[in-house]
């Protein structure tokens, strides 16, 4: 991500680093803002959070995920959030539900408006926001709830991962008898808000049936989803793909560009 990062244009935004979302010292965020933008008009916000296995990554390596949406008018949001071995599961989704209760709460400071939030990540990210989307625990705990959330868009995202194989992931994880409330599946009731599931079948880091398992249960529930596929994109490229140098036609960035204005 560091080369992506250094191929990818440092105008256009204003980058606001370090703002805290809780006491820690990985719970700060980083706000991207729009250089050219009407300032009377407040602007949709996108609050990503990226992958890494639950043990790894920083909202440093993912200026290019910020420049690919500031750069359609979007402010951008990517949190730090505690890993393991420092927390375990759920810390990390809590970290996530402090997040987005901050940009709640605080987004109209910097231009933005609560009313038109969405939740976004990658891998590991992307299971965060699904849990915050589908399993109301998270967000009741700061007074929210998932439909606070204008909508969520998930990138080859762990949704149905049991059981767990790794050594690694069952540490993370906790008691197996414990290790369903993981798993964003068991959280659809039909009530989520609307989701955007992206996947490459050429992923065999995340198994594409984690996104298609998840789309088919929340339509079975009557519930909004959208299920999309890249034939030719694996785990990495369905979030390297939005950086400038590597868009080609552009696909990935401008679906979620194209969801987004749904709302």
């Amino acid at each position: 991500m560091t080369v992506l990062n250094a191929l990818v244009p440092d105008n256009g935004y204003q980058k606001l680093a370090d703002k805290a979302y809780g006491d820690e010292n990985r719970q700060k965020l980083d706000i991207y803002l729009p250089a050219h933008t009407r300032s009377d008009h407040p602007l949709k916000t996108v609050v990503f959070f990226y992958g890494g296995s639950w043990d790894s990554g920083s909202k440093a390596d993912y200026k290019f995920v910020a420049e690919a949406l500031t750069s359609a008018g979007y402010i951008v949001v990517i949190p730090d959030y505690r890993l393991y071995p420092e927390v375990v599961f759920p810390a990390f989704v809590d970290d996530g539900a402090r997040a987005v209760t901050w940009v709640l709460e605080h987004i109209n400071e910097y231009g933005g408006e609560a009313g038109h939030v969405t939740i976004a990540g990658h891998s590991a990210g992307a299971h965060i926001a699904a849990l915050l989307s589908l399993d109301a625990t998270y967000l009741a705990k700061y007074d929210h709830q998932p439909t606070d959330v204008t909508a969520m868009i998930g990138l080859a995202g762990p949704y149905d991962f049991l059981p767990l194989q790794s050594d690694r992931l069952k540490q993370i994880f906790g008691p197996e008898q414990q290790r369903w409330r993981s798993q964003p599946i068991h959280f659809v009731e039909g009530n989520n808000p609307p989701m955007l599931l992206m996947v490459g079948n050429k992923d065999r880091t995340v198994l594409p049936k984690n996104s298609v398992n998840l789309a088919t249960k929340i339509k079975q529930k009557n519930g909004a989803v959208e299920l999309i596929e890249f034939d030719d994109l694996n785990h990495v490229a369905m979030v390297s793909y939005l950086a400038k140098p590597l868009r080609g036609r552009d696909e990935l960035r401008q679906t979620i560009i194209a969801f987004i204005n749904q709302f």
